[in-house]
């Protein structure tokens, strides 16, 4: 294809498609393993910032208050090049990248998952206190499942960020979809051809994501609604 004197090479997508997909897995690899580190600190800061006890509250307030504020791409650079110089170890770009991501997000989870704890009518806390149940029982079988159930859609969103941050992560070497990008487009000089690659992958694992969550939420609601459901309900009506 040629317009105004410039050939687009549509095919080395397709040539390169292997290192443009070993990229897309690096970067999901980095932000599931944050995604998991995020929501576990997330939520102790959530129950935190919920504390009767004002310095606690008063520290997982200022921790999220500062996180939030922070560029993934200031926040990548202080862990890669600050912490070592701070700690005298060298992280790898993998060990930096999920560490970053972690600060910032689990900011992000601790106020999903404060509001998700907030909506659950403390009505059944109530009631499971009536019927002798321990509070760390009701917590870990009443209240964490709802409060899940209420936070999925929005954690599935702030997924789609984290993954969609580490192309920031090319600034410390990370290899993923914006460094494969940078460092195709060094050799070949097709901008406009690899860069639309790198948003179509982008694109397309957004899809994926939002669909996977939409599935965990269906299953979740009551009755459950999902596919998973319908499978466990069909095994079950069998035996």
């Amino acid at each position: 294809m040629n317009t105004t004197g410039v050939n687009f090479n549509w095919g080395l997508i397709w040539e390169n498609r292997a290192i443009l997909l070993k990229g897309l897995g690096t970067a999901i690899l980095v932000s599931i393993t944050a995604l998991i580190l995020s929501l576990a600190i997330g939520l102790v800061l959530a129950l935190a910032r919920m504390s009767s006890k004002r310095i606690i509250s008063l520290l997982a307030t200022t921790y999220v208050n500062i996180f939030r504020g922070i560029p993934a791409l200031v926040s990548v650079i202080w862990v890669y090049f600050g912490w070592s110089l701070l700690f005298g170890y060298n992280f790898t770009v993998f060990e930096a990248g999920v560490i970053a991501l972690t600060l910032l997000y689990s900011a992000f989870f601790c106020e999903i998952y404060r509001a998700a704890l907030v909506a659950v009518p403390k009505g059944q806390r109530e009631a499971g206190l009536a019927l002798g149940i321990t509070r760390l029982r009701i917590f870990r079988s009443v209240i964490i499942p709802q409060a899940t159930k209420i936070a999925i859609p929005n954690i599935g969103s702030m997924y789609i960020g984290m993954v969609k941050d580490t192309s920031t992560f090319a600034v410390i070497g990370l290899v993923e979809v914006v460094r494969v990008t940078q460092n195709l487009n060094s050799v070949h000089f097709q901008p406009f051809v690899l860069y639309s690659a790198a948003a179509v992958l982008y694109v397309v694992l957004a899809f994926i994501v939002d669909y996977i969550f939409r599935a965990i939420e269906k299953n979740l609601s009551s009755p459950p609604s999902g596919s998973l459901a319908r499978v466990l309900s069909k095994r079950q009506n069998e035996r």
